[in-house]
């Protein structure tokens, strides 16, 4: 019970070197069942920017514990992530070394989006003040292009139809701007995850993603969780958008993966834990987030793509903070996976 219940990934190393167990934590940080990974050599499945061997030496000689920190890991199908190590030896088998890996990415996204939510609730309030102010002259001016264009020649015309074409376009970014800024609180109620996934989906394939084709790779059994359903079908149709765009108008494919998973804990503000078991991903096979703007893409008007505004991923982040539950996101060149972690509704609220 304890071992399943460990909240960070822990493996069971045999005198060998090879895996002989591990607990639920790891099968998800390496994205593979237990059956595919007991009897592996630890070092084929996993890469760690130190000294294993010897490390794994010394904890079986001395018969203590070594601590490695700061150190990359990864799978080889995730972006290396910083993480500390712990090596033990098994008293009833010094032989037998348990592994403990503690991912340093979790604590430092939780204080990314601590400070980033509260430095974009500070630029709401100007954003719908301006917003507001620039979409009222933006009506006049296409209205005057369009009367003017009544009696224009062609070529005049021609202009006309830009400045209405343009004025429209910058309304549109206004109106994500004033949807960015809303702060009205989800109308949260028992929903399940598929259902929203499926309106997402559906939605998208006759529309940007028409050339993807989309894998769903859902578990069945997963519970409701409470959420406002429009906001939580606008997440996922933003995140398959997101998806759809990095493709570069290129035949790919999109993965919508649904798994439990009890490893995410958080703490809400009034001190209490939070378990976020529903797990929502989606995976497409475009070229990656690049490094540079990678730790900061769900922060306004950040934008790998030449015209993107940059406020889908950071409502995205707006609106799962707000229904109590995490994003996070790892990118390598051929894999690029958002994850979205959702509370369970509560039995008495589902079966109303």
């Amino acid at each position: 019970m304890i071992w399943a219940s460990l909240p960070i990934p822990a493996l069971l190393v045999g005198p060998d070197g090879s895996i002989t167990e591990v607990n639920p934590a790891a099968e998800t940080f390496f994205n593979a069942s237990s059956r595919s990974l007991i009897g592996q050599p630890l070092l084929d499945r996993l890469s760690i920017d130190a000294p294993m061997e010897e490390a794994f030496h010394r904890a079986r000689a001395n018969q203590s514990t070594i601590f490695i920190n700061d150190v990359d890991v990864t799978t080889g199908e995730r972006a290396p992530v910083q993480c500390n190590v712990q090596v033990a030896p098994m008293h009833d088998n010094a032989d037998y070394l348990m592994l403990l890996i503690s991912p340093r990415d979790i604590a430092d996204r939780l204080g990314r989006s601590m400070s980033v939510k509260s430095a974009a609730k500070s630029a709401i309030g100007m954003a719908e003040m301006l917003a507001h102010e620039i979409k009222n002259p933006l009506a006049g001016i296409s209205g005057a292009a369009q009367l003017i264009s009544m009696n224009a020649n062609p070529e005049d015309r021609e202009l006309t139809d830009l400045i209405v074409e343009e004025t429209r376009r910058i309304v549109k970014l206004l109106e994500q701007v004033e949807q960015f800024g809303n702060l009205r609180p989800p109308d949260r109620r028992p929903v399940n995850i598929h259902d929203a996934l499926d309106r997402a989906r559906k939605s998208a394939m006759v529309g940007f993603a028409a050339h993807m084709q989309i894998v769903e790779d859902y578990d069945p059994s997963l519970p409701s969780t409470l959420a406002d359903p429009d906001q939580l079908m606008q997440v996922f149709l933003n995140l398959i958008k997101n998806a759809a765009e990095a493709s570069k108008g290129r035949p790919g494919t999109i993965r919508l993966r649904t798994f439990y998973d009890l490893s995410l804990r958080l703490r809400r503000k009034s001190g209490t834990p939070s378990v976020l078991p529903l797990t929502i991903e989606i995976i497409d096979d475009g070229p990656g987030i690049a490094p540079e703007i990678a730790a900061d893409i769900f922060e306004p008007f950040v934008s790998g793509r030449e015209n993107g505004t940059g406020l889908g991923l950071a409502l995205v982040s707006k609106i799962i903070s707000d229904h109590e539950g995490w994003v996070q996101v790892d990118s390598v060149p051929g894999r690029t996976a958002f994850r979205v972690s959702l509370p369970v509704a509560p039995k008495k609220m589902e079966k109303s």
